[in-house]
């Protein structure tokens, strides 16, 4: 097979193995145990952006310019999210303003966390092109790693599109739909490779932002709901074992 084969089966079968892959673990674990779980996405988000996506960035790029991406990613996902808000809401009544919010938020958490992973799949096609252009034997490897690293962030995200109100099929059409930005990059990078290694940095900061604002501003105030200290302890644990995974998965491929 010749350079540009290998990467685009690569980066197709990467982005829908991960994706059937997390789906089938999420499914197995039973949709009523998604409001359980959902401190588990919690964990996946924050370790992938803390363990995996933010590291990356600071290494190909300016601290001081990352900082800023990833608090200008922040604000935007924040007006992204007011804009969802408005569309569902007509004057005072919507659930923004009720008292008793209802189980999923009309696909506001979905959306972003669609965005996010975007780009986060838009530069692992980047990365792949890249390290298949170096040898065939690296590009493998890579794209093994980046499947690794991206199956525990892949239930996380399955479980918030169903916390949000989308259906299993919806949830798993959506997320193969956002893994095609891997074939995506991966086709760029190949034709240009040179002009988009300088945007890695400035996505990968967006990604991570669009992680942190979900797992802080959407999902884990649904979790101070439950004040009793079983429901605590239950969902430290599972936020733990979250960012854990993602640790494991990353010290297993390494770098």
């Amino acid at each position: 097979m010749s350079t540009f084969s290998w990467i685009i089966a690569v980066s197709l079968a990467g982005g829908v193995l991960s994706v059937l892959a997390a789906a089938a673990l999420s499914i197995s674990l039973g949709v009523h145990r998604v409001g359980m779980l959902i401190s588990y996405a919690i964990g996946a988000l924050l370790g992938a952006a803390f363990l995996e996506i933010l590291p990356h960035a600071l290494e190909h790029g300016d601290p001081h310019k990352m900082a800023g991406t990833v608090l200008f990613g922040i604000l935007v996902f924040f007006v992204l999210e007011k804009l969802v808000l408005w569309r569902h809401c007509h004057h005072d009544h919507c659930e923004a303003h009720e008292a008793h919010a209802p189980a999923h938020d009309h696909g506001r958490s979905g959306l972003l966390i669609l965005v996010g992973d975007t780009f986060h799949n838009f530069v692992d096609g980047i990365l792949i092109a890249a390290a298949f252009l170096e040898n065939t034997e690296l590009g493998i490897v890579t794209a093994l790693a980046i499947i690794a690293h991206e199956i525990p962030q892949e239930v996380g995200d399955y479980l918030i599109l169903l916390h949000s109100g989308y259906s299993k099929v919806k949830a798993l059409a959506f997320n193969l739909l956002s893994s095609l930005a891997t074939l995506i990059g991966a086709m760029l990078a190949y034709f240009a490779l040179s002009e988009l290694n300088e945007w890695i940095p400035s996505l990968l900061g967006l990604a991570a932002a669009s992680m942190i604002y979900v797992a802080v501003a959407d999902l884990i105030p649904g979790l101070h709901k439950r004040t009793e200290l079983k429901a605590t302890v239950q969902q430290v644990v599972l936020i733990a074992m979250g960012i854990a995974s993602i640790g494991l998965v990353r010290t297993l491929v390494g770098e």
